[in-house]
């Protein structure tokens, strides 16, 4: 009997385990399975070495708004967080308001079908994505506008995840994924009908550094829109919980600095674009963004067993647990970023870059 009562409950573990991993894992139907779980393309016995790297690097960030080492250590951070952001969230990589009778999945595309409404493109323009992950918002905006979508991200192992996606979605016609630094883009002048960047150039060490690339890639008279990463008008630098939960943000984010919501259209003008629009997304009616994080806190403390258990198995690097960890706090700062108001993903500013350009290039 105690055999058969052994026999049993092993096999009740076993099954739960695989329901754990295999079936309740996964964000969505075609994401990461947690068995997959890798350090992009660092390999498996360096991942908690260059975890170690990126945290000492990012835990001083106002100390290195202007190095070049940025985009090198951003590049590590989405080799150890991309397979992880794509089981445990999704392939997109960003946030969008809460929308009542609406799944996050639905609020999400529909946040990233608005951007590609705002810059006005017709079926057949060629757009730029910049910053574009494993191409889960260039995917949504292809198959709303048709437009044909060119991504960059700095990082190679997202850009063949990104080209894995298109194909299985029957969208690699229209969308194409390129690696590169959008300081620096591959692009020639005067190129692009359109762009738009969502959480991505946070990144950037100097935000008029990539807005400047923009510039340069559009063609005169078209529009660019990007929803970015701020302080608001209710944070304090002289309030040390403020200080803490933006630097806590920021470590967790591989952020070089977040930016005022008052420098975002300054530096628009100061490289030549016209500011159509400026609006805070998260700001009311809208509902809250970070509403997310706290229903899934359930779910980050169950993919957290699993990944302890998947690391100690040797099924999953060594170091993915420290990573893992590392969101799950920062997830916490953003949760506390929204709910005192003093921080935003979403603040948008659309762009026309002058029909007069044409006369000056």
């Amino acid at each position: 009997m105690d055999s058969v009562a052994l026999l049993c409950t092993g096999a009740l573990l076993a099954g739960g385990l695989y329901w754990f991993v295999c079936i309740l894992g996964p964000a969505e139907q075609k994401g990461k399975r947690a068995v997959d779980l890798s350090g992009g393309s660092i390999s498996a016995e360096k991942v908690q070495d260059k975890y170690k790297q990126y945290w000492s690097f990012f835990r001083r960030p106002k100390e290195i708004e202007t190095t070049e080492k940025v985009p090198d250590f951003v590049d590590t951070f989405y080799n150890l967080v991309t397979d992880i952001y794509e089981w445990g969230w999704g392939q997109s990589f960003h946030f969008s308001p809460a929308i009542p009778g609406k799944s996050h999945r639905d609020a999400t595309r529909l946040h990233e079908q608005m951007a590609v409404d705002l810059i006005d493109v017709k079926p057949g323009d060629r757009i730029l994505d910049v910053g574009c992950g494993v191409g889960g918002p260039m995917r949504a905006i292809a198959a709303h506008s048709r437009a044909k979508v060119v991504g960059i991200t700095i990082n190679e192992y997202q850009v063949n995840r990104a080209r894995m996606h298109n194909k299985k979605a029957g969208l690699d016609s229209l969308c194409e994924v390129v690696c590169g630094n959008f300081l620096e883009m591959p692009f020639a002048d005067n190129s692009f009908d359109g762009a738009y960047s969502i959480e991505a150039t946070c990144h950037a060490p100097k935000l008029e550094e990539v807005y400047a690339e923009i510039y340069r890639v559009l063609k005169p008279g078209a529009l660019y829109v990007s929803y970015e990463w701020v302080t608001t008008d209710k944070y304090r630098a002289e309030n040390p919980e403020h200080v803490e939960v933006i630097q806590g943000i920021e470590r967790g984010d591989a952020l070089p600095g977040l930016r005022s919501y008052t420098d975002i259209a300054e530096t628009a003008r100061k490289v030549g674009f016209e500011v159509v629009k400026e609006r805070d997304l998260a700001r009311p009616p809208s509902e809250p963004w970070w509403t997310r994080l706290k229903m899934g806190r359930i779910s980050y403390w169950r993919n957290h067993i699993v990944i302890t258990v998947l690391a100690a198995l040797g099924i999953a690097p060594q170091g993915t647990v420290d990573v893992h960890e590392m969101l799950f706090k920062t997830a916490d700062y953003l949760t506390k970023g929204g709910d005192t108001g003093i921080f935003s993903p979403m603040h948008m500013i659309l762009c026309r870059k002058p029909p007069s350009a044409a006369s000056e290039s």
